[in-house]
């Protein structure tokens, strides 16, 4: 635990909470996780699951916790995928693009009513995805320079795995910007479309409201920003020495979830 700048958790009435490095690396849970969990239910909080990673559907999130012994339901997560979807609804009903990514991006596109299409796409959208490949970069590149608007699903460069780090969407799209001249549009976080949403989700205004994430580029200024409380754990890609290379900084940083818990059950 680590002295900072106190929020009254009781007091708070919804958490939103980064899964990656938070929650697990990989395929294995972090500790503290559990009491954390069980502490949101015992005190009957709000809480969402809401992560940049777009490879995943809500069911195989609830799957893969539900493997680390943790019952967490569906309609608790919330994905960078489901808002890109839920943005080109909104821009470009029926619109269709030319997709990199996993299931989760894909389910989450065909959902909206989007259809996919590899020859004159309104959009080109990239996620995390296996399918990423010289052939797959090549096909999109060209056809952003055709016209295809070009969209992120997040903005994260990497991502913390089992040994090490992985790079997320934001280094995959980087080529195809390089290539063409064009930035793309990235509607996870820090989008604040994403953060709105989940609030409303919530039913929570932002002031009874909490952020935790381990990164300060996405989860601290999308918290901040929305006006609620942050926490930075130091349990994925930040240290302490993060926090000097930015003019903001979070509420409170903590070493992990399971901190929050007991920080609550002291104030009682």
């Amino acid at each position: 635990m680590i002295q900072n700048n106190a929020i009254d958790f009781n007091e708070k009435n919804g958490f939103i909470c980064d899964m990656d490095g938070v929650i697990y690396h990989g395929n294995i849970i972090l500790p503290g996780v559990a009491e954390f969990i069980q502490w949101l239910h015992d005190e009957k909080k709000e809480y969402l699951f809401l992560t940049n990673n777009s490879g995943y559907t809500p069911r195989e999130l609830n799957q893969k916790l539900l493997r680390m012994g943790l019952d967490v339901p569906e309609e608790r997560f919330y994905t960078s995928a489901l808002a890109t979807a839920a943005f080109l609804k909104e821009q470009a009903p029926g619109c269709s693009v030319f997709a990199i990514g996993e299931a989760g991006l894909l389910n989450a596109l065909y959902d909206a009513g989007i259809t996919m299409n590899d020859v004159n796409p309104d959009y080109v959208v990239v996620g995390e995805g296996r399918s990423y490949s010289l052939d797959t970069l090549t096909k999109a590149t060209n056809l952003v320079l055709g016209g295809a608007k070009l969209i992120g699903a997040n903005s994260d460069v990497s991502g913390p795995i089992e040994k090490g780090i992985a790079p997320a969407c934001r280094a995959l799209v980087a080529p195809i910007e390089m290539a063409t001249g064009t930035q793309a549009y990235f509607c996870g976080k820090p989008n604040p479309l994403m953060m709105r949403t989940g609030l409303r989700m919530l039913h929570c205004h932002s002031a009874d409201a909490v952020m935790v994430g381990d990164r300060m580029d996405t989860d601290v200024i999308s918290g901040m920003e929305s006006g609620m409380s942050t926490v930075l754990v130091l349990s994925g890609l930040s240290t302490l020495d993060t926090l000097k290379t930015y003019a903001y900084r979070p509420t409170m940083v903590l070493n992990g979830v399971g901190d929050i818990a007991s920080i609550a059950r002291s104030m009682k």
